[in-house]
């Protein structure tokens, strides 16, 4: 799933490009592109609780994007209803939790700082938060960012899945200030780091977020604004 995000991705940088240089004859030509991809991605069944995120946020951006088309609202709403009855209705995936009855309770484990502790993301906080907030697959892609690192960054939730974070710090950031931290959170670390940009002081936490299994899939980034303080 996560690759037809990228080529979804991909297909509207290039198709504001194309806007931007006024070359109508590119932009009907990829715009043909966008709606097989829209039906692709709506069409695959998530396999996990990430993907599930992601698919429902898709739709979420979709109907946002056609909120003065009332019929395409209304056929999104119902396509976003199919989603929660697929995901959460009567033919749920394994990972749905099963009837009480069936449950054998255990003693649950400890609260871990600093990792997901089971739920990938809390929406509700992340989308509040002022700092700048992001998370970060190991190929070094967005999966996620907060609206405060979507104004930083001039582009949509939607516009920066599936995107390198290299194309918007530049090739030499990412050698020299990045990789190398991005890839020790990877490794289970976290980091805490400060740095200046433009004259103001930035605070950067790189958190490790776990899958199921204790397995690392990606870094949750928080950038703050350290002036002031």
């Amino acid at each position: 799933m996560l690759e037809l995000f990228k080529a979804f991705s991909l297909r509207c940088a290039q198709i504001e490009e194309a806007i931007r240089l006024g070359d109508d004859e590119r932009v009907a030509a990829l715009d043909r592109d966008i709606q097989p991809l829209v039906e692709a991605i709506l069409a695959c069944r998530a396999s996990t609780l990430v993907e599930v995120y992601m698919q429902l946020q898709f739709v979420s951006y979709l109907i946002a994007e056609d909120a003065d088309d009332g019929t395409f609202v209304t056929q999104y709403a119902a396509v976003l209803s199919y989603l929660l009855d697929r995901y959460f209705g009567a033919h749920a995936p394994e990972w749905r939790v099963p009837p009480v009855a069936e449950l054998r309770i255990r003693q649950p484990p400890a609260y871990v700082p600093d990792t997901d502790n089971g739920q990938f993301l809390n929406a509700a906080i992340l989308q509040s938060l002022p700092d700048r907030v992001a998370v970060l697959t190991r190929d070094y892609r967005y999966l996620y960012s907060n609206p405060a690192n979507c104004a930083h960054l001039s582009r949509k939730p939607m516009q920066l899945i599936g995107r390198h974070v290299m194309e918007f710090i530049g090739e030499e950031r990412f050698a020299n200030e990045a990789k190398d931290r991005l890839d020790a959170c990877f490794a289970g670390e976290t980091i805490d780091y400060l740095y200046e940009r433009k004259g103001s002081r930035k605070r950067c936490r790189m958190v490790p977020l776990h899958d199921a299994g204790k397995k690392v899939m990606g870094a949750l980034i928080t950038i703050q604004n350290m002036d002031g303080f």
